[in-house]
């Protein structure tokens, strides 16, 4: 499965590689290439990846490796320092990562190979899923020149425009809170990586990995969810209709002016802008994050909450997603782990019912937005509660059936031992 899913994921670097090319944009695999040598676009990034790779090694090689990493970076600094470069770091991880698949190949043998290269596998899997979505982003505004903000700021008043709000609240923070909520909308890979680092814990003196793990969602989440960024291109609030927009926004009224209602049309946009909020996938992250968050302790627990609520204010509150956006991406979310949890344990009448439910859950948002807008604009108090109400079933399903699949299955023949007697 390991190896199937290695040439699909391969496959799938080569094809974007080659439509980024075809919009004379560089594609994941150069961008990644480039970073062995030149400044990386996210040094914490990198070093979470390696610490993914980690957990398949011992306590003394996790030293030995982190020790490498740290030394390495220490030099390409010493190096930009001399030549006036911009800082950066995250160099000596990548060579680390990079380091172990060579010796996998060149000093492992049997298992112990096999265990190394899925390690390796996985740092580079986390990295190639941040170049893959910088690449799918740069696609987005050069394929849908058109955008349909228009249609989710209508269909946004259902709920209040949520976006417009939080907008207000988060400029009152003042740089600190603006600051602060932009690092962590900035590092979700890195809270993810925390919450995985738990999960995968074991995997080192077990010489094996759990069938199902955060990291397993999260790619699948970052994979096909720029499919609908190109069924359904939305630039955001701060760009349609605030002063990041430019010229070809309709008007600066984001965050303290609430847009007029008038029938939607697609507007055209740059072809800079990623068209990247129908579904919101940082609220998608956040939200798998905070699910297998609470299998952990209670500061595991604490966290995956706080990271969840802070993600969503940074989402509204800087003007990226509408609250649409937001439902929308807790149903994709729920759906996508629903499914990744039954290729692990196989496949029943219950999941692929929920499977199915969320599904369709989620496609009915999109057609509601795109055709009911305007009714949903007029009649907020019949479809802002109907959102939230359908978005909480597929929540509440998810909890219901996966609740069954932890209860310890009994055995017939456990059934049939005889039960000890009351005193």
């Amino acid at each position: 499965m390991w190896a199937t899913a290695g040439v699909v994921a391969l496959g799938f670097l080569i094809a974007l590689e080659i439509a980024a090319r075809h919009y004379g944009l560089p594609g994941p695999i150069v961008h990644q290439a480039r970073e062995v040598v030149f400044a990386p676009a996210s040094g914490p990034l990198l070093y979470a990846s390696m610490a993914l790779m980690l957990v398949v090694l011992t306590r003394r090689e996790r030293f030995i490796a982190a020790g490498t990493a740290v030394g390495i970076d220490i030099v390409f600094a010493l190096v930009r320092w001399a030549v006036d470069a911009k800082f950066a770091y995250g160099n000596g991880a990548l060579w680390v990562i990079l380091g172990c698949a060579v010796i996998a190949f060149t000093r492992r043998t049997g298992e112990d190979r096999i265990l190394l290269l899925k390690g390796v596998g996985l740092g580079l899997l986390l990295v190639a899923g941040r170049k893959t979505g910088d690449t799918w982003l740069l696609i987005t505004s050069k394929a849908r020149p058109q955008v349909l903000d228009p249609y989710l700021a209508a269909a946004d008043q259902a709920l209040g425009d949520p976006s417009w709000l939080v907008g207000r609240v988060v400029e009152a923070t003042g740089p600190m809170g603006h600051t602060f909520l932009d690092w962590i909308y900035v590092q979700l890979a890195v809270a993810a990586v925390v919450v995985a680092l738990y999960q995968l814990r074991h995997v080192s003196a077990e010489r094996r990995f759990p069938g199902h793990h955060l990291v397993r969602t999260f790619l699948m989440v970052g994979l096909l969810g720029p499919g609908i960024y190109m069924i359904f291109p939305v630039v955001g609030p701060i760009f349609a209709y605030g002063a990041d927009g430019g010229q070809w926004a309709v008007a600066d009224l984001w965050p303290n002016t609430l847009p007029r209602i008038s029938a939607p049309e697609q507007m055209p946009f740059d072809e800079i802008t990623p068209r990247n909020c129908m579904p919101s996938l940082h609220t998608a992250w956040a939200t798998v994050i905070f699910i297998h968050s609470r299998k952990g302790p209670r500061l595991l627990r604490y966290a995956g909450a706080f990271w969840l609520i802070a993600t969503l204010a940074a989402t509204l509150g800087f003007g990226y997603h509408y609250g649409v956006d937001l439902v929308a991406g807790v149903v994709f979310a729920v759906t996508i782990e629903a499914g990744m949890r039954q290729l692990d344990r196989g496949w029943d009448r219950k999941g692929i019912q929920l499977v199915a439910y969320g599904t369709a859950v989620f496609v009915a948002f999109l057609v509601s937005y795109r055709y009911l807008s305007m009714e949903m604009a007029e009649y907020p108090w019949v479809f802002g509660p109907l959102l939230i109400l359908a978005m909480c079933s597929v929540v509440y399903a998810y909890a219901r059936v996966t609740k069954l699949w932890d209860q310890p299955q009994i055995t017939p023949a456990q059934r049939l031992e005889p039960q000890p007697e009351m005193a």
